[in-house]
């Protein structure tokens, strides 16, 4: 049986230009039956539409905060070092597959950039901008193969039935956050202190945007290897 190709938008070490990839990503979509594909991040307009034709489905993964000029917004203090050529990068890729339907994963800056793509903006840095009565730890303070908080999940989401729960443990490394929903997508978990912590477009076949990070928790977690395991299964259609 041919295991579906995921391409994947790699990580871009700014200070040296290297691109790379966390192998967490690449041994989650491994272990739940696809091939993992790293996409470059320079790449033609043409040759990216040929590997958008070309793959079965696309993960955009973590990595640096997104330009705020992106979603009319001027820099803040607190927003970190962005990557112009990503940014470039998967703005122009997820229009593409968009256009085929073909399943969309989205983690940590990946909801973040599926927001943006389709119109909605960020939060630049939640500590500066989120007043809270109980600052849940989103950098959380331990390494990230354990959860640090909940969240509540909406029922009849694509999120609910994938992991069969209303609540789940998970674990956050990130200082920015989906703020006004895209039109067309509906947020469809929350973390404790009301951030949208989950997004979906309703209709689409596959289409999931999570600010954690269960690549770091799929191994012990079965509600996360599901996520991974419903959208390879998706890429088989």
């Amino acid at each position: 049986m041919r295991k579906p190709l995921i391409g994947l938008t790699p990580y871009h070490d700014t200070d040296n230009h290297d691109i790379k990839m966390r192998p967490t990503y690449l041994r989650a979509l491994t272990a739940a039956g696809a091939i993992p594909v790293v996409l470059p991040l320079e790449c033609l307009k043409d040759d990216l539409k040929q590997l958008v034709d070309e793959l079965d489905g696309f993960l955009f993964a973590g990595g640096p905060d997104v330009h705020p000029f992106l979603f009319g917004e001027e820099t803040k203090e607190g927003c970190g070092n962005v990557s112009n050529e990503r940014d470039q990068m998967e703005l122009t890729l997820l229009p593409m597959i968009l256009a085929l339907e073909k399943p969309i994963l989205g983690i940590c800056r990946g909801i973040q950039i599926l927001n943006i793509g389709l119109g909605g903006n960020i939060w630049q840095d939640i500590p500066s901008q989120v007043k809270r009565e109980f600052p849940i730890a989103h950098t959380q303070p331990f390494y990230y193969d354990m959860p640090s908080h909940t969240v509540t999940i909406k029922e009849g989401s694509l999120l609910s039935s994938i992991t069969g729960e209303t609540v789940l443990k998970v674990n956050s490394m990130h200082h920015q956050a989906v703020k006004d929903v895209a039109p067309g997508l509906i947020a469809t978990a929350y973390s404790p202190d009301q951030l949208v912590e989950a997004i979906e477009m309703p209709g689409y076949p596959f289409f999931l945007g999570v600010q954690w990070h269960p690549e770091y928790l799929w191994k012990k977690d079965d509600t996360a290897f599901g996520i991974f395991q419903t959208f390879v299964d998706a890429c088989r259609k």
